[in-house]
Order: C-alpha cells, then sequence, then structure tokens
C-alpha cells in the first residue's frame, strides 16, 4: 500500500462543500483517507486579485502507483467542472499530489514532491496538523521545521 499526501483547494462556489465532493470522489477511487486536516483559509497565492482559497491537506492509502494516481485525481477536478484556464487562477477545485511515500519524481507532468511545499504556508499549515514529523525527502526536514522556516506572507487562518 502507498501513502500519499495530497491538498485538496478551491475558491469558487460553496468552498466547504466542493471539498466534501472532492474528497468522497477521493475515497471512492483512489483509496482510504486515513488522514485530514482542519479547514485552512487564506488569500490567493500567487494571484492576489480573486476570492480567498479554502484548503485541505489529506493522507491516502493507495494501491495506485503515483501517475495512475495522478490520472485519477485530475479526471475528478475535471468532472467537478475544473478549467485550466490561467496559472494560479481562480477554481472550483484544485488537488495536489504533495508526497508519495518517500518518492523523488521528476516526471514531465508530475513533479513529486511538490516543488513549492517549503515555500507555501497554504500548504504547509494543514500539513503540520496532520503529518509535523515527516520528513522532506530531498529538502531533509520536518514538515513542521519548513513551516517554522517558512517566508511566505499569507495568513493562513484555521476554520474547522
Amino acid at each position: 500500500m502507498n501513502i500519499s499526501y495530497l491538498l485538496i483547494g478551491g475558491n469558487q462556489g460553496e468552498r466547504t462543500a466542493q471539498l466534501g465532493i472532492a474528497r468522497e470522489k477521493i475515497e471512492a477511487r483512489a483509496g482510504r483517507l486515513t488522514g485530514c486536516s482542519s479547514l485552512y483559509e487564506t488569500a490567493a497565492w500567487g494571484k492576489t486579485d480573486q476570492p480567498d482559497f479554502l484548503n485541505q491537506a489529506l493522507k491516502l492509502e493507495t494501491g495506485l502507483e503515483a501517475a495512475e494516481l495522478l490520472s485519477v485525481l485530475l479526471g475528478i477536478e475535471e468532472e467537478m467542472g475544473r478549467r485550466r484556464l490561467e496559472k494560479y487562477g481562480s477554481r472550483i477545485i484544485d488537488i495536489d499530489i504533495l508526497f508519495f511515500n518517500d518518492a523523488i519524481l521528476r516526471l514531465p507532468n508530475l513533479v513529486i514532491p511538490h516543488p513549492e511545499i517549503q515555500n507555501r504556508r497554504f500548504v504547509l499549515a494543514p500539513m503540520a496538523e496532520i503529518a509535523p514529523l515527516l520528513k522532506h525527502p530531498v529538502l531533509g526536514k520536518t514538515i513542521q521545521e519548513l513551516l517554522n522556516d517558512c517566508k511566505d506572507p499569507l495568513a493562513v487562518r484555521k476554520l474547522l
């Protein structure tokens, strides 16, 4: 069984409901969710003239390999209405693979660990809630250490 950590998020529509739908679809198609962080709200990162995002970190046990998991997750995004129109633009749902076991992958359409983890407080805060001692296989620091060192100025507010 593989262990993957995901980040789900969105800033369109009924955000809390959309994250719930995404969790249900992930569990139905990709494996068993064994950890879910609280919901976190943050201002948009990268393109700031849009509504705030809700984000949540998930721990997933899956029989899928990384590329297969990516395919399933992209299918869920598309089914939920995700359209990739502009980089960092508004979206109904975004599902990112952050970690997959302790793998270091550099594929044309998939980089694991996600290359921006250490720069994004909205990723690190929910991850620190469910896996503070998880060690980044490239950087050699725990999630909690990365959060402590993070220079991202955007406030991240825990909701539920």
